[in-house]
Parts: C-alpha cells; sequence; structure tokens
C-alpha cells in the first residue's frame, strides 16, 4: 500500500505541473521590423510624372556588371527596367567577363548602384583598362550612383571617363526621395517632363567639373532642386548640381545617374534611354 500511495502522490504532483504549465502564456519573440518602404508623394497637382518610352531603338547588346560592389538587387533592377525593349539584349558579366571578354561585342556597358570602389576592385586593373579601352573606342558606358562614382575622374581607382569629382570625401548623404528639374539639353534625351518630379535617391554623388584638360566638359540633363545631408555631410552643396549627366570619352558616350530612378515609379524609362542614347545610332560621339 505505502508503495502504491507514493506512486498516486508522485502521479497527482506531475498532473498539477502540467496544468500549471498549459497556464502559462509564453510571450512569442518580437518580429523584425520591415524595411522602410518609400511612398513617393504626388507634385503640387496629384499627378506622377511619366518618361516616354526611349525612341530611335535599335537592336543592342548590352553587357549588365554584377559582381563584387554589385547587390543583387540593383543587378535585378537594371535588368528589369530593360527587359520591356526586345531590341536591347542584356547579358550579365562577372568582374572576370569585364577583365578578359572582348568587350567590342557589346554596345553598351552599365554598373549599377553599390559600390563604386567595390566594383573597381571586382573588375581589377585589367578590368579598369578594359572598360576604358572599350568605351574610348566608341561603347557606351552607363553608370548608376555607384557607377557614377566609378567613371569620375577624382578616384585612384576610379576609371576617369568623365570630367566630374565629388564635392566632398563624406558620401553617406542618406536616402530620400528629392525633387530633379530637366535641363533643356536633357529634354531631347530623356524626354519633355515638364515642372520638378521625384526621385529615389541614396548616397549617389554629387558631381563637380574636375580639372582634366584632355576630357570634354561633362553636360547636365536633369538637376536635383532639393537635398538630403545626415551623417555629418555637407549641407547646401547638392541643390542645382547635376543628377544625370552625359559626356563623351574618345568616341564612346558616358551617361551618369546620381539617384535611382529605375527603381522609381513613373520613371523606370529614364535608364533605358540612357542606355539607347549611349550605345548611339553607329556608336558616333554627338551629344543631343
Amino acid at each position: 500500500m505505502g508503495v502504491l500511495t507514493t506512486a498516486m502522490r508522485t502521479a497527482s504532483i506531475l498532473l498539477l505541473l502540467l496544468a500549471s504549465a498549459s497556464s502559462v502564456s509564453f510571450a512569442e519573440e518580437p518580429k523584425k521590423a520591415p524595411p522602410p518602404k518609400f511612398v513617393m508623394p504626388p507634385d503640387v497637382n496629384g499627378n506622377k510624372t511619366v518618361i516616354a518610352l526611349p525612341e530611335n531603338r535599335r537592336p543592342i547588346k548590352v553587357g549588365v556588371y554584377s559582381g563584387p560592389g554589385a547587390p543583387q538587387s540593383s543587378v535585378d533592377a537594371v535588368v528589369r527596367v530593360m527587359k520591356p525593349f526586345t531590341e536591347a539584349t542584356t547579358v550579365i558579366l562577372s568582374g572576370e567577363d569585364v577583365a578578359r571578354q572582348n568587350l567590342a561585342a557589346y554596345d553598351v556597358l552599365v554598373f549599377p548602384g553599390g559600390s563604386g570602389s567595390g566594383q573597381s576592385k571586382g573588375i581589377g586593373e585589367a578590368g579598369v583598362k578594359n572598360v576604358r579601352e572599350f568605351v574610348g573606342n566608341g561603347g557606351g558606358y552607363v553608370g548608376i550612383c555607384a557607377g557614377a562614382y566609378l567613371a569620375c575622374s577624382n578616384f585612384s581607382w576610379g576609371l576617369g571617363i568623365l570630367n566630374a569629382g565629388t564635392v566632398s570625401s563624406k558620401w553617406r548623404r542618406g536616402q530620400a526621395i528629392l525633387d530633379l528639374e530637366m535641363t533643356e539639353a536633357g529634354r531631347p534625351l530623356l524626354g519633355d517632363v515638364p515642372g520638378v518630379f521625384k526621385v529615389r535617391y541614396n548616397n549617389g554623388p554629387i558631381l563637380k567639373p574636375w580639372t582634366r584638360t584632355d576630357l570634354p566638359a561633362y553636360t547636365p540633363l536633369t538637376l536635383f532642386r532639393t537635398e538630403v545631408a545626415k551623417n555629418d555631410t555637407p549641407v547646401g552643396v547638392q541643390v542645382n548640381t547635376a543628377a544625370q549627366a552625359v559626356s563623351t570619352f574618345g568616341k564612346g558616350r558616358v551617361f551618369v545617374s546620381s539617384p535611382h530612378p529605375e527603381g522609381t515609379p513613373g520613371l523606370e524609362n529614364l535608364i533605358p534611354r540612357g542606355v539607347f542614347w549611349a550605345a548611339g545610332d553607329k556608336k558616333e560621339s554627338v551629344l543631343p
């Protein structure tokens, strides 16, 4: 009986413990907050800017760099905005491809957002030399944000195909939705967009004319009309500087964009317009 009583008591204690545990509510682990989403504000009239389709399209082959310094999301954004244009065959190029391939097989090279110095390391000295020769011989170059940094002439690691530098070494200006406005030179190339329009910006270069005597001055196509200056970056240096610009290098054409129209609703055609312009009709280096 003593053994049975002890067993019954043990069972009762276990039942009580189980009942108590079932009544305890355990707090769920806090969920990570989703990354912030930029909501594009409408203009004063409630309208959304739409960049028209590029005109005068010819069959072209476009190489898009994908490697160190170019996050997959940036590469995907370029591929996405080029996809509707059947005239453009898009090929993904690794750093090794850029360094070793005969780039003459392409009409345009696109270097997307990310890190300009990282992209330079990704293609190496051989890639830098190969890209410079490609553009100098008549190829087109399109640089977006990091790719625009890469084109500049004030960095030891840069391509030096654009007679531009940056106003400050402090580049972490932040993310924002900024106002742009077309220049007269920009309307034939990008489309006649009246007034200011909104664009996504993420630490892109603030360009200024550089001191090269062997290169022509760049031509601004759009201008920043507002700015962001976080992380102790200089204030008052972004407004009225070039957001998109074009120039030539040797026989080739160079198009750069500091902000990200490829990630801005309504502006998706801006980068394709730059790509087709950079390809040229017959790779002739003629500015609009």
